[in-house]
């Protein structure tokens, strides 16, 4: 008796306080599918967001979410702590991401499409704008070459490193710079901004 009443408490922590990241995957480690199904919560809408930016396909977008969680799980041990929970889910994302368009191929889907879709999912900034901004954002992001788009989705939207680009994308971090730059300008070009706009509001 005793047991179980542990154990349901233990569920209902799980499931319903404010627990950490940190707290949440050791429960997760040692067998708690309510811990992970609470990770999933938290996280499964920014790593959609990344994977829908860099695929602009829902249904691609959303194989890769569960290939992630899916990765995620089995792979819980080797999680050393090192990085941010979901600095480490965005990383499998974008390798299932790549691994995908590698299989696959890519089809792309109208632009305003994978723009809608986008509107689903937060877009993380530095400052605040306003949905018009938003939508013509989203909108040039969709027209990006592959390579550029996934540069500066990951560096300008979700704010990583050129080190850590690199690193996630397989590339090196000159490629990297030389991506970023060339993103930025074909956006500048395509938000019909003045050429040094969009770097600032990118590097805020």
């Amino acid at each position: 008796m005793t047991t179980g009443a542990g154990t349901h408490s233990s569920a209902l922590t799980a499931d319903r306080s404010p627990l950490s990241d940190s707290a949440l995957v050791a429960a997760a480690r040692k067998g708690d599918m309510k811990a992970f199904e609470r990770l999933y919560r938290l996280h499964s809408g920014k790593v959609m967001g990344l994977c829908l930016r860099m695929t602009r396909r829902r249904d691609v977008a959303e194989d890769c979410v569960q290939q992630t969680f899916i990765r995620a799980w089995r792979s819980l041990a080797a999680f050393e702590g090192r990085s941010a929970f979901g600095t480490w889910l965005h990383r499998i994302a974008v390798n299932e991401v790549l691994t995908h368009q590698r299989n696959h191929g890519t089809r792309a889907e109208s632009d305003d499409d994978a723009v809608a879709d986008a509107q689903d999912t937060p877009v993380e900034s530095h400052r605040d704008y306003d949905a018009g901004e938003v939508m013509d954002v989203e909108r040039a992001l969709a027209t990006l070459p592959p390579g550029s788009r996934h540069v500066v989705v990951l560096q300008t939207v979700y704010g990583y490193s050129h080190e850590e680009v690199a690193d996630m994308l397989g590339i090196a971090v000159g490629t990297c710079k030389a991506q970023l730059h060339r993103g930025r300008r074909l956006l500048r070009e395509r938000m019909g901004l003045p050429q040094n706009n969009l770097s600032e509001a990118a590097d805020e």
